[in-house]
Formats: C-alpha cells, sequence, structure tokens
C-alpha cells in the first residue's frame, strides 16, 4: 500500500461556468461527483479567489478556485460494489465492463470515488497483476465522465497480448458523440497532435509539440442545434475525442472545460460530456478470434437525445 500527496490545484474559471454554483463548477472541472466537491468545501479545501468558498457560492468568469487535495490519498483499489457497473463479457483472460460515469479506471492521487478496479474486486474477479500497483490489469482507460466498453486483463498473457494490441493500434475503438453545431465536411479527420495545455496544467490541448493523435468522426443525426457522430480513434490519447473536437469547433455537448455551451447542458440537462464508448474489437489473447463488445447508452445520455 503507497500514499501519494497532491499539491494544490489551481483552476482559472472558464466563462462557461460563470453564475454555477460553487460545487457544480468544481465537479465538471475536476470530473469528480458533486457530493464530493461538496465535501471539498465543506472541509475548507477550497479557495475561491483566495476566500473560502461555499458549495453554494457563484463562481465568476475568469476568477481562480484553489483546491487543496494534500491529505495522503491511498493508491489502491478498494473493493468496492459499484451499481451501474455492468459485465458486458468475461472469460478466464478477459473481463470488458460496461463502465459508468463518475467511476475511475484505477486509483489516482486526488481521486477518492469508485475505480472499475475496486468494483471488479467486489465481485471477486481476478484481475493481472502486470502494471503498476494501483493500474494491475488495466490495459487502457476511460475518462471518469465517459461512459461505456472498457476491458480489463484477468491475466499475465492476457495483459501483454491486449497492451500489445493497443501500442500497435489494431484494437476498434468507436464512441458516439453528441457535438455542438454541424461539423463541416459532415465526416473527416482530425489529425493533430495533443499534448499538456500550455496555461491550463489540468487541461490538454493541441500543440506543435504533443503527441500524434488521429481522430475519424461521421455524422450520424443532425439536430438543430447539434450533431450525433460516430467516432473512431486510430490513437488513444488523454481527452483525444473532447480536445479534437473542441479544436474543430464542435465541442461536446455538457463539456464546458473545453468550451461547451453551460446553457445547452442545461437545456439537456446534462452534467457531464455526451460521449459514449459504444464498442470495443479485439483479438482474443486466447484463442486470437476477434471479439467485439458493444454498450448501450446510459440513461443520461438517451434521455438527451430525447429533448432534442
Amino acid at each position: 500500500m503507497s500514499a501519494a500527496v497532491s499539491p494544490p490545484r489551481l483552476l482559472p474559471v472558464p466563462d462557461g461556468l460563470d453564475g454555477e454554483r460553487v460545487d457544480v463548477g468544481l465537479a465538471r472541472l475536476l470530473g469528480i461527483s458533486r457530493a464530493r466537491a461538496a465535501e471539498l468545501t465543506s472541509q475548507s479545501a477550497v479557495l475561491l479567489d483566495g476566500s473560502p468558498a461555499r458549495k453554494s457560492d457563484r463562481l465568476t468568469g475568469g476568477s481562480l478556485l484553489q483546491v487543496d487535495l494534500s491529505e495522503p490519498v491511498v493508491q489502491v483499489a478498494t473493493a468496492q460494489a459499484i451499481p451501474g457497473l455492468v459485465i458486458l463479457f468475461e472469460d478466464d483472460e478477459v473481463v470488458v465492463v460496461d463502465k459508468p460515469v463518475g467511476v475511475a479506471a484505477h486509483p489516482s492521487p486526488g481521486w477518492t470515488g469508485p475505480t472499475v478496479i475496486g468494483g471488479l474486486s467486489a465481485v471477486g474477479t481476478r484481475i493481472a497483476t502486470s502494471g503498476a500497483d494501483e493500474r494491475q490489469g488495466i490495459v487502457h482507460r476511460l475518462d471518469v465522465g465517459t461512459t461505456g466498453v472498457m476491458a480489463v486483463a484477468k491475466t499475465e498473457h492476457a495483459y501483454r497480448h491486449l497492451k500489445d494490441q493497443f501500442r500497435e493500434r489494431t484494437v476498434t475503438k468507436t464512441y458516439h458523440a453528441l457535438v455542438q453545431g454541424h461539423p463541416d465536411p459532415s465526416s473527416g479527420t482530425v489529425d493533430a497532435p495533443i499534448g499538456r495545455h500550455p496555461s491550463h496544467a489540468y487541461r490538454w490541448a493541441v500543440v506543435a509539440e504533443g503527441r500524434d493523435s488521429v481522430t475519424h468522426y461521421a455524422t450520424m443525426e443532425a439536430f438543430a442545434s447539434a450533431s450525433l457522430l460516430e467516432v473512431r480513434l486510430e490513437t488513444g490519447r488523454t481527452h483525444q475525442i473532447r480536445v479534437h473536437m473542441s479544436a474543430i469547433r464542435h465541442p461536446c455537448a455538457g463539456d464546458v472545460m473545453y468550451g461547451a455551451d453551460p446553457r445547452l447542458a442545461a437545456t439537456l440537462r446534462l452534467s457531464r460530456q455526451w460521449l459514449h464508448a459504444v464498442e470495443l474489437g479485439f483479438a482474443h489473447p486466447g484463442s486470437g478470434e476477434w471479439t467485439v463488445v458493444r454498450s448501450p447508452y446510459p440513461d443520461d445520455l438517451r434521455e438527451a437525445l430525447t429533448r432534442l
């Protein structure tokens, strides 16, 4: 068991969060639950422009949030039953889950919420021991605020085999994303390097010195104010779809961190980005058979489409 200390986080408030409550804005900026954000304010761990913030205080675009996460955070997966964590496929080598919103792939500094690894441990699923202690069995990840298909290796052989497939880009990763407006052209490719944002430590951006990142998209359905896209990834960079869609000025609906309109998010009752991993295809590490696992939309995303 190891512990890590996280330094205070400085979070400039984007204009899109102007007028939002502190707990709502903090949850969106950090990708944590609103309950966790409220807990931080109750512990006097949140400063707004240098003064202690209450969860009901209102944010102003351009102000500065400072969040103290310096308490020791244990970086091990705590077994915890997770409502909504559904096993879509499982055998002796691999388990594929339907990851719900608000669940991280694995423990990390500053995150005290549920994890996929902890959820699997709670139901007695054995995971490969390869990888760092807190990431055992993890071959790829989804953001806390992104739902859908996620594979975890159960054996050392499966871990090596799946990691190689992700590294060699032979897996197929398909997402559906509801983005603002109507991309032109309606189908295309975003080939732009992604690295850390030059002025926002906890965001990513298209930057010249970033790592190569390729996203293919195709419009499935167009609405008055938004478009439902099918997105296929060649690479798997952190926040890749969110960054690339924002870069072409069509951010994912609800993704205020990357420039989404909070008014549309409110209309659709979205508290996170509309982004779902609908399908994962890979060569089974045991049989070599091509395996495809799909996930249906969760309630909040389906209801947002209904409102459109």
